[in-house]
């Protein structure tokens, strides 16, 4: 996955500046993938020569602001990015090694610390609980915006299909 894919995932779901994009960055899809302003917005401008995306005229002429959108490239990039095979995450778990340890050396000494990931990990939860109910919630399920563009079948007929597979 790279940056451009985020970044077509995001204007899709709505166009907006490169500060906009950045804010939201920050609060939604900050949370499974880093970028900093500067590496944002050097990726709208390589997605704009790609010709993935465009900018809307704004009313103000002497406006310096860009409000970015999806062209069919993009959404066609988007949507052959999606069906591409990735390798998993390297798991790297720094409480897994302790556990590891402490069944060596005993003692019983990470219970507190597996509690504290448990409140973090339900934290995380909450937080993605809210994004879902503000931002998904009331979505058409049969709403397949990215294949309507460009021709391709979705790959789950429904939102059922979709739980049988994962569940």
């Amino acid at each position: 996955m790279s940056l451009s894919h985020v970044l077509l995932t995001s204007l899709i779901e709505k166009p907006s500046t490169g500060i906009e994009l950045a804010r939201r960055f920050d609060r939604s899809m900050g949370f499974f993938w880093n970028a900093t302003h500067q590496q944002i917005y050097r990726e709208l401008n390589a997605m704009s020569k790609q010709g993935w995306i465009s900018t809307l005229e704004e009313e103000d002429a002497h406006s310096r602001k860009k409000t970015y959108q999806v062209e069919l490239p993009g959404r066609e990039e988007l949507a052959h990015w999606m069906i591409q095979q990735s390798p998993p995450a390297q798991l790297r778990e720094e409480l897994m090694v302790r556990l590891r340890a402490e069944a060596q050396l005993g003692g019983n000494n990470t219970l507190a610390e597996l509690e504290r990931h448990l409140v973090l990990h339900k934290e995380k939860l909450n937080t993605y609980q809210q994004i879902f109910a503000k931002d998904f919630a009331q979505a058409d399920e049969n709403d397949r915006t990215l294949y309507r563009f460009t021709g391709w079948k979705p790959l789950f007929r429904d939102s059922n299909s979709l739980n049988k597979r994962s569940g």
